[in-house]
C-alpha cells in the first residue's frame, strides 16, 4: 500500500506549504492544483493525475477532506470511484480524519460542510463587492496600469519597440500591456467607424 497525497487551493496565490508540511514526509509522491474545488474532475488536472497513478490498495491522502472538493457532487462522484477501484481515502485534519474504505455518513457530511463553506464565501464575497459598489468603490485588485503607463506604452510602441521590451521595462506582464494595445486599437477603429 502506498500513501499518495493530493494538495489543492483554490487560486495560485494560495500557499500550499502547509498541506506539502504534512502530507510530504508520508507520502511516496504527492500531486499538487491550484484550482476551484468545485470543478469536475475532468477540469482537475492535479486530481486526474492522481487518479490515473492511484492502483488497488492505495491510499489517498489529503489533508482534509474538503481538499478532495467543495462541490458536494462531485466529492462523492470522487470517493465513490476511488472505493470502488479499491482504493482508501486518508484525512489527516477535519471531522472526517482517519482512513476509510467506504462512502460513511462523516464522508458526506464533511463534504456537504465544504460546500456550504464555499457557497457562504461567495455569497460574503459578493454582499462585501456590493456594499463597496454602493459606496461608490469598485472591489478587487488595484489597476496595474495606470494613465502614465498607458502613456508610456503606446508611445514605446509608436516607436516600434517590442511588447515584450516594454513589459520588462515598466515591469509589468506581457498581457497588461497586449491588453492597452488591444484596448487603443479598439478605440481607435471605433472612432473612425
Amino acid at each position: 500500500m502506498a500513501f499518495v497525497g493530493l494538495v489543492r487551493v483554490s487560486t495560485k496565490g494560495q500557499e500550499t506549504a502547509r498541506q506539502h508540511d504534512a502530507l510530504d514526509p508520508i507520502c511516496v509522491k504527492v500531486f499538487e492544483e491550484k484550482v476551484s474545488g468545485k470543478l469536475s474532475v475532468a477540469n482537475r488536472p492535479g486530481l486526474t493525475a492522481a487518479l490515473d497513478y492511484l492502483r488497488p490498495g492505495d491510499m489517498l491522502t489529503v489533508q482534509e477532506v474538503d481538499r478532495l472538493g467543495r462541490n458536494l457532487m462531485e466529492g462523492l462522484i470522487v470517493l465513490t470511484d476511488l472505493f470502488e477501484r479499491g482504493v482508501s481515502v486518508k484525512a489527516l485534519e477535519g471531522i472526517a480524519v482517519g482512513e476509510h474504505t467506504e462512502r460513511s455518513l462523516i464522508l458526506d457530511l464533511a463534504l456537504a460542510l465544504a460546500e456550504d463553506r464555499r457557497r457562504d464565501i461567495s455569497r460574503k464575497t459578493k454582499n462585501g463587492l456590493d456594499a463597496a459598489r454602493k459606496r461608490g468603490k469598485v472591489g478587487g485588485r488595484p489597476r496595474v496600469i495606470d494613465d502614465d503607463k498607458r502613456a508610456v506604452i503606446l508611445a514605446r510602441r509608436e516607436k516600434g519597440e517590442s511588447i515584450r521590451v516594454i513589459a520588462r521595462v515598466l515591469n509589468v506582464s506581457v498581457g497588461s500591456v497586449h491588453a492597452v494595445l488591444t484596448a487603443e486599437a479598439a478605440t481607435t477603429e471605433a472612432v473612425a467607424s
